[in-house]
């Protein structure tokens, strides 16, 4: 039996949904599991096979991972406007401290972040990555986020480490 095509679902398979288990087959028949840059590169350079176990409530289904370029996009390997929001440039940033309950002893302190420059926060570990970059950021990606829409534009509630905030 074939196993079914990730390509055939399109940007409605879950690539990093927590239950999705990736394999890879290598050319000499070892066979590895976990989904990570190298898996990738060795995937499209021919010499292995990626696959993935999509579990469902009854049983669970194996798909050949058959369009690389939407797995990259998905782990963060390719960058992807659309399903992050967020363009390649350095973005213009207006941030508060939130006025939320506020530990001073915390090295993570709270704040609420405006995207001037007019991109969306849809993926929080691209954001985190490039304020990493750009500002010296660290931004929590384990914990909660949220963002709230008002006559400023959208505001992002996150968690950041408070020593690497600079004005």
């Amino acid at each position: 039996m074939e196993p079914s095509s990730a390509a055939a679902a399109g940007k409605d398979f879950p690539y990093t949904a927590r239950t999705t288990c990736y394999i890879e087959v290598h050319a000499d028949g070892a066979v590895t599991h976990g989904s990570d840059h190298a898996a990738y590169e060795r995937a499209v350079a021919g010499v292995s096979r990626l696959f993935a176990v999509w579990p469902g409530e009854w049983s669970s289904r194996l798909f050949a991972v058959d369009d690389l370029d939407e797995y990259a996009k998905a782990h963060g390997i390719k960058h992807d406007e659309e399903r992050t929001g967020l363009k390649e440039h350095v973005h213009e940033v207006r941030w508060v401290e939130s006025g939320h309950e506020q530990n001073p002893r915390s090295p993570y302190v709270g704040i609420d972040v405006t995207l001037v420059c007019g991109c969306a926060i849809h993926d929080l570990s691209t954001f985190a990555a490039q304020m990493k970059e750009q500002r010296g950021w660290v931004v929590a990606t384990s914990g909660g986020w949220g963002s709230s829409s008002g006559p400023g534009g959208t505001a992002y509630s996150l968690r950041v480490r408070r020593k690497s905030l600079t004005r």
